[in-house]
Order: C-alpha cells, then structure tokens, then sequence
C-alpha cells in the first residue's frame, strides 16, 4: 500500500454526504448502478430479451404500455417473486492516516438476499382502450458489512429502496400498431450506516494523544421521499410472426430529506467542539431516464425469440450536494457516472400444450469506473445466464418460474475514505435470482 501526503481533517459531518451518495447511486441491484430489471419471471428465463414485445405478459404495464391491449379480451392479474442473492468480497486492505495497515475482516461478504415483488392488473375497456395498474420495485439494492470489516470507515449498511404505483394505458391505432402510456407515484428511502474515525480527527488537535482507529465512532442517515413520473411505449407488427416494442421510462426528480444520528465515544465527546450531533438534512437526487427497444420473432407453434437493447442515461448523475439543518457547510460528491448498454437474447420453446421452457443470455455494463467506486457500489460488468419454465395449469391460470446466474466482473478500487484511510484491492462479485409467478385470466 502507498503512503499518501494529506492535510488534516477539520471535524465536520462530511461522512454522512459520501454514504448518502454512495448509496443513491446503488450497488447489489440486478442491473447496472441500481436499476432493477426483475418485474417480470417470463421475462426472467429469457434474461429479458424481448421484455417490450413478447406476447402473453401482464408486467407489460411497466415495461411497454402499448402492449396491454395485445393481452386479449379477458382482465389479468399477476403476481411475480423474485429473490436475489448477491455475494461480494474485497479481496486486498488498506492504510489509515498515518501509513499503518486498516485493521478488521478483509474477506466479509456484503452481499444480501433479498424479495422483490411485483403485481399487475390489466383490463380491456372497449375495442381501441385497455388499462393496467402495477406495483412494483424499479430501483433498489441492499449491502451489509460487519462493524469490523477493514472498510468500516466507508461503509457497513446500504439501503435503498423505490416502489412504484403505476397507472397504464393503451390505444390500438390499427391492428398493427398501439400506442401507450402510464404515469407513476415513486416511494424512495434510503438508510446508511458507517464507522467514524475520529482517532484521524482529533490525532492533530490532541498532538498524538488520540491516533487513527483509536476512537471509532458510528453515524447513520435514514431519509425517504415521493416523486413521479411518466412512461411512454409503441408496439409495431410489421408481420404475422414479428412484434416490435419500444419503451421509455423518465427519470424522476426526488429531495431526499431524513435524520443523521451519530454515536460518538463519550471520552471525545467533549473534543468535537458541539459537532457531529444528530441533523436534519436533504440532497437533490434524480433517478436516471432510460429506453428498450424489442423484437420478437415467431418462428413456429413451438418456438419463438427475441432480443432486447436497453440505454441508461447515467451520465446524468455528475455530483450529489447534500445541505443540513444546523451550521454545517454543504457537501458536494462527485461521480460523473457512464451511460450504459444492455443487450440480451433468448427465446421461448413450447414442449406440448403444457410446457414451456425458455433460455437466455445478457450483458450490462456498469456505470461505475475506479475513479469513483467504493465498496458501497462495487459494480462490474455483468453477464446474464437465463432459465426458464412455464406450465399452464388450465385456460385460466399459468405458472411461470426463471433462473438467472450473474458472471461479474472483477471491481478494482483505489478509494480515500473522508477521514483520509485508503481502501484498495478488488471486489470478486456473483449473483442468483430465482423467481415464481402465477398468472389468472377472467
């Protein structure tokens, strides 16, 4: 590990900014930064290819409106589960202030498994009109470090959480082609935990007395917010046997607004100088807009594909300024995030009457690069592997279950933690998804 030349820290707040941040900006999601794809199982199996023209799936409320009239005359309700468990593993250490080695685990797993649920309602209205409503997560990850864990200083829980209520609805212009639109209420919080070296903080004031990773202390911000947003979809049939789907999702403007609560060693406390007390506080924060485009190719009764090509305007997410309640100054951090690609294949085949199974492949580029990672968002590029099965039980009911295998790439990181500790080495990451649906139509 290099030894690096700071300047001492000022006591402030700014901890809390950098969790805030890191945390908005996501981590163990199931797609590039904190963008969740899982909102359908069918789609699932295939990893998504198609996701905005197969036929037959009620999640097309949120993933193209213009295709709910395509679902036919009779209503349809849906429910998908999907758990995700992602692994995550810093392979590497790191130096406080003064040059020494972090001490701590160096091998925890800050992966988690978690549910992602979703529900969907669609009716036709009349020979033009159909509506649809769903409930669902489109944003969301989780990470858990122990106290312990040589990253401490950077973070221990990561929390963030979207759920959408979503209003849908579709216009068949000709047979050939609909258009469709949904406008959507967004819940976001977020939660964030992480140690405080206050060892680095008062080591200069205290002329040595207290040294880096002597006085730990915790902070944590826990805030929430309602925006919203719109969707836009078309779905063209150039052919009998081919569906083309179009779909763009807004971004959605949030502010963020909770408490920042701090455990401070009392043998300090009074060394602070009346800092690092529990404040209010807001950050201005914008969810990304992001587009897919589809094609579903029919190439029998039996067997049918299609692929799928998904853009992410990350780039939008250049700094996250955070103000507070009390005296402290603003916090600027910085990310100038990438935009993405995301590109699948994969397709269905129809055993009998019964069966179906379904297969698929899919790549995602991160948004995320060294020059700003840290182990909240050890993001790599990820691989999809994808299975799938569906069984229709009866004209009326179908159950649906899909497998995903997640290849990540290896995330180097080279970070400085706000109290001047530095964090290198390579997060080794991996992911399971498996999901279950059951589909009613009356």
């Amino acid at each position: 590990m290099r030894r690096r030349h700071r300047s001492w820290l000022v006591p402030s707040l700014a901890a809390l900014p950098l969790a805030l941040a890191a945390a908005l900006t996501g981590s163990e999601a199931k797609a590039a930064g904190f963008q969740l794809k899982e909102n359908s199982v069918q789609g699932l199996g295939r990893a998504y290819a198609g996701s905005a023209a197969a036929p037959n799936d009620c999640s097309v409320v949120v993933n193209n409106p213009a295709a709910i009239g395509e679902l036919g005359d009779r209503s349809c309700l849906q429910g998908d589960l999907n758990i995700i468990s992602f692994s995550t593993k810093l392979d590497g250490g790191g130096t406080d202030f003064l040059g020494r080695p972090l001490t701590g685990d160096v091998g925890d797993n800050g992966g988690v498994t978690k549910p992602v649920p979703a529900a969907y309602y669609t009716r036709r209205m009349n020979d033009a009109w159909s509506i649809g409503f769903s409930l669902g997560a489109p944003f969301g990850f989780e990470t858990k470090y122990k106290d312990t864990w040589v990253g401490r200083y950077e973070g221990l829980l990561s929390s963030l959480e979207s759920i959408d209520l979503t209003f849908a609805s579709s216009f068949q212009v000709s047979d050939t082609f609909s258009l469709g639109a949904n406008v959507f209420a967004q819940f976001t919080r977020a939660e964030l935990t992480q140690a405080i070296d206050f060892g680095t903080i008062l080591a200069g004031p205290t002329n040595g007395a207290i040294l880096p990773q002597e006085a730990d202390g915790f902070g944590g911000l826990k805030g929430d917010d309602w925006g919203f947003g719109f969707g836009l979809g078309a779905l063209w049939k150039p052919t009998d046997s081919d569906r083309i789907g179009l779909n763009y999702h807004s971004e959605v403007k949030h502010t963020i607004e909770g408490d920042g609560t701090f455990k401070v060693p009392s043998n300090i406390l009074p060394l602070l100088g009346g800092l690092f007390v529990d404040t209010g506080g807001k950050a201005d924060f914008t969810t990304p807009w992001y587009i897919n485009a589809s094609w579903w190719h029919t190439v029998n009764d039996r067997f049918s594909f299609g692929v799928d090509i998904g853009y992410t305007n990350w780039s939008s997410f250049k700094e996250l300024v955070v103000e507070y309640d009390n005296a402290q100054p603003d916090s600027v951090s910085e990310f100038h995030w990438k935009n993405t690609w995301f590109y699948s294949i994969g397709g269905d085949y129809r055993l009998n009457e019964r069966w179906t199974v379904r297969a698929g492949l899919g790549y995602d580029k991160t948004p995320t690069h060294i020059g700003t990672r840290t182990p909240r968002v050890p993001d790599g590029n990820r691989t999809w592997l994808a299975f799938g099965v569906g069984y229709d039980y009866s004209d009326h009911m179908r159950f649906d279950a899909g497998y995903v295998h997640l290849f990540v790439d290896d995330a180097d990181i080279d970070h400085d933690a706000v109290t001047f500790s530095t964090l290198q080495g390579t997060f080794e990451s991996k992911g399971d998804i498996l999901g279950i649906s059951g589909t009613y139509r009356f």
